[in-house]
């Protein structure tokens, strides 16, 4: 089953396109780089993005992302509070979920994506 609206990645250095629905910044820091004004954003939910010491953790070592999404994913699931904001923009429509990370398919976007997605159409997360 899939959510009754699309849930998009992208990166924030990517032109932002004509995607409809609204533009969410989901890093716990703002992008290197990036004006505050040159970022068409609609919200900026860090209470959704991993902890500062998950970060961290991962960013030093990037071949750690099996036990990163695990601890990501627990940290979600122990804070169901945290997805109110990012959870009612994507029950209002379609939402773009911008990130710098250089690896989006490997990164907490596509945790973040993935959990949104399972709450979103049959409420258990993977």
């Amino acid at each position: 089953m899939t959510p009754p609206h699309p849930i998009r990645i992208a990166r924030v250095y990517d032109a932002p396109g004509d995607a409809p629905g609204a533009r969410l910044l989901i890093d716990r820091l703002w992008p290197r780089g990036v004006a505050k004004a040159d970022l068409p954003l609609n919200d900026w939910p860090k209470e959704a993005t991993p902890g500062t010491e998950l970060r961290k953790w991962f960013h030093a070592n990037p071949d750690r992302w099996p036990e990163f999404r695990r601890r990501y994913l627990d940290q979600l699931r122990d804070n169901p509070e945290s997805l109110e904001t990012t959870l009612a923009w994507c029950r209002k429509g379609p939402v773009t979920l911008l990130t710098a990370a250089r690896d989006p398919a490997h990164s907490h976007a596509v945790v973040l994506r993935d959990h949104l997605t399972d709450l979103l159409t049959q409420g258990a997360p993977r």
